[in-house]
């Protein structure tokens, strides 16, 4: 006979190499723009392309003293005037989208 029995093995080795993780092609972003009164939030939701990239963003203002924004994208109208809030990639910085923001200080209610 070939082989000698106890010199088999029932084990098997397997390597495979893990699947990529492709590279952040663009963000969308939801709403595009928005007119807040001062005062007010806006929850920004910020999608990265393609799916399975990562979907780690930033979120930045242009003017803060008009508009901040949280780690999170929530935005708080702080001051009459324009900002942008920019929204970029943690893993591929050049990958960015932008959301306007405009600040109206609304009319006082009350009579005139």
């Amino acid at each position: 006979m070939a082989g000698n029995p106890s010199e088999l093995s029932d084990e098997l080795s397997v390597t495979t190499e893990p699947t990529p993780v492709p590279d952040p092609e663009s963000i969308s972003v939801s709403p595009s723009s928005k007119t807040l009164n001062v005062g007010e939030t806006q929850q920004i939701t910020a999608t990265v392309s393609p799916s399975g990239a990562d979907q780690g963003v930033t979120y930045t203002s242009s003017n803060t003293s008009i508009a901040t924004v949280t780690s999170s994208g929530k935005v708080t109208a702080v001051a009459a005037g324009s900002a942008t809030i920019t929204v970029k990639s943690k893993v591929k910085t050049t990958v960015k989208n932008t959301v306007s923001i405009t600040v109206v200080d609304p009319a006082p209610s009350g009579g005139e």
